[in-house]
């Protein structure tokens, strides 16, 4: 009688944790329909609200987004070094002028001052039809609970995170921490979130995605480029084959995606906006696109 009641009791906790990590499973896109940092041209970008938003365009698989770290070590998801008088206002809702466009890096800011900022109302003229609404900076940690959360409520498939690690060896000490502690902070945040295998790594960085393939083997790496060098060249340079090659999106060959297939990597371009050029690049069979209007990728047959 205990051997069966124990292993009535493991069969449940079996059944519970393929409950629990059953996403686990789900299998990276066949093509990666990915929102520019939330989709920009939509919402706010890198916003919890720009992600929620994003969840509810059929099509969609892969919400991407940049991080940095602040000065008191936290994950932050945002795009540039400082608070960018393009589209960020004061906590007081002023104007940066453009001055003070290098006043407010991210590195030297504790995220409780950061938050202050408001980034939806200031109309941003890159991307006029944007909806204006009041938010801010958010932790990595709030996004991905708001996010996963949403997908829960809303019985949606999992979705995967494309997360950019925002440094250089140029700003190493001065708007971004060593690889080594950018790639620690980020992990931390993505173990004890518990979605790892939704999670692609990317970064112009090098440094960064050696750091993954060395320590966290099991993590997607994706290298960005925007230079003129082969595809063999720039596989070369990183030292390793990662699970995507990231190029900007003139980049891209039938040479090259031919190439990459060949050695079973992906190619992903950024960032196409116009129909057209989304349809060429489908026509090359690529395995996915970055694009600020989530909207009209997934349109752009």
């Amino acid at each position: 009688m205990k051997l069966v009641r124990s292993a009535i009791v493991i069969t449940a906790v079996s059944l519970f944790t393929l409950h629990s990590y059953g996403q686990k499973t789900i299998s990276f896109p066949a093509f990666s329909a990915e929102a520019h940092r939330g989709g920009r041209g939509l919402m706010p970008e890198n916003t919890i609200k720009a992600m929620i938003n994003t969840l509810n365009i059929k099509g969609i698989t892969t919400l991407e987004m940049d991080t940095h770290i602040t000065k008191d070590g936290q994950v932050v998801v945002t795009h540039d070094d400082y608070l960018s008088p393009a589209f960020m206002l004061t906590p007081d809702g002023q104007d940066i002028p453009a001055t003070d466009a290098k006043k407010y890096p991210v590195f030297g800011m504790n995220y409780a001052a950061l938050k202050q900022f408001d980034l939806g109302t200031k109309y941003y003229d890159l991307f006029p039809t944007q909806q204006k609404v009041k938010t801010y900076i958010p932790l990595l940690a709030d996004l991905i609970d708001s996010v996963q959360y949403d997908i829960k409520k809303n019985k949606r498939q999992q979705f995967f995170y494309n997360i950019e690690t925002k440094c250089s060896p140029q700003g190493d000490g001065l708007t971004n921490p060593t690889p080594e502690v950018f790639v620690k902070s980020l992990m931390d945040v993505i173990e004890k979130k518990k979605i790892s295998p939704f999670v692609v790594i990317q970064s112009f960085d090098k440094r960064t995605i050696q750091i993954i393939h060395e320590k966290y083997p099991k993590i997607k790496t994706s290298f960005l480029v925007a230079n003129k060098k082969s595809y063999d060249e720039n596989i070369a340079d990183l030292g390793f084959k990662p699970f995507i090659l990231s190029p900007v999106w003139q980049m891209v060959t039938a040479e090259m995606v031919t190439k990459a297939h060949a050695d079973g990597v992906k190619i992903i371009p950024w960032t196409a906006n116009k129909p057209e050029d989304i349809q060429n690049l489908k026509a090359l069979d690529v395995d996915g696109i970055i694009s600020d209007y989530p909207d009209v990728l997934v349109q752009a047959k």
